[in-house]
């Protein structure tokens, strides 16, 4: 906590304290803010609606002819559950390819799509 002396007297002014507690506070919220994300970050959230094990999730803009890496690493999506994905390639574009690969149990065919990602706050995949 920063005490700052009131001019003139032995008394301790807390409006002045409070004001710079409130100030660093935002400091602070804003700094996390512009650490975590970007501006041109795209973000959504990925719904698995199917009865199979979603494995991998590839995106590549559109026009590129690789896939980039993929994005759920070592994790999965079990049916039924959703994650929130964001992608932060450093790209200024909005169409995306999307890959989906289900584990080989789960009888499912990987799934292609393009989309808007700048226009959907989610996506779900269905069989």
């Amino acid at each position: 906590m920063i005490d700052v002396p009131y001019p003139n007297s032995g008394l301790r002014d807390t409006t002045v304290r409070k004001t710079v507690l409130v100030a660093a506070a935002a400091l602070a919220a804003l700094f996390a803010c512009t650490t975590t994300s970007n501006a041109s970050d795209l973000v959504f959230t990925l719904k698995n609606r199917t009865s199979g094990t979603l494995e991998r999730f590839y995106t590549s803009p559109v026009g590129v002819d690789d896939w980039e890496e993929d994005v759920f690493g070592k994790d999965v999506l079990e049916p039924g559950e959703s994650i929130e994905i964001t992608i932060a390639d450093g790209r200024r574009v909005c169409k995306y390819d999307l890959r989906f690969e289900f584990t080989e149990d789960s009888g499912l065919e990987d799934l292609e799509d393009s989309q808007d990602l700048c226009k959907m706050g989610s996506y779900t995949i269905h069989e």
